[in-house]
């Protein structure tokens, strides 16, 4: 099933920005927990940004090492998942995954374990050049 989509990589020079794109079909509203991970070849898949879902308010959680760089959302309008990238750096260069699951994470340890979500899309490159 072709559920996640992901686009809007590229090849950048340092201090660039890009903003990804996770679409969603079928049942997008049945993804409780979505998030972004990264992954370079020989090694382990990162996870970058994750978005819970709350009662009144969704948890958002980042890694150290793109807070303050890189912003996650969720565009309701047109089922989509969102991830600006701004500032960036060669050492942000990598693949880009988006993951989805029906559990409702709530916190930092299962929202970017990239073993908490059963849904992925098949990537997108990010490039960054100095």
């Amino acid at each position: 099933q072709a559920d996640l989509v992901e686009s809007g990589g590229g090849s950048v020079q340092s201090g660039g920005s890009l903003r990804l794109s996770c679409a969603t079909s079928g049942h997008p509203y049945t993804w409780v927990s979505m998030a972004w991970f990264r992954q370079v070849a020989g090694k382990e898949r990162e996870g970058v940004a994750g978005i819970g879902r709350g009662e009144r308010t969704p948890d958002y959680v980042y890694s150290a090492s793109v807070k303050g760089r890189f912003t996650i959302s969720r565009d309701e309008v047109n089922n989509a998942l969102l991830l600006q990238m701004n500032n960036l750096t060669p050492e942000h260069t990598a693949m880009y995954y988006c993951a989805a699951v029906h559990t409702n994470w709530q916190s930092r340890a299962y929202l970017l374990n990239p073993s908490s979500y059963r849904f992925w899309g098949r990537g997108t490159q990010v490039t960054v050049s100095s």
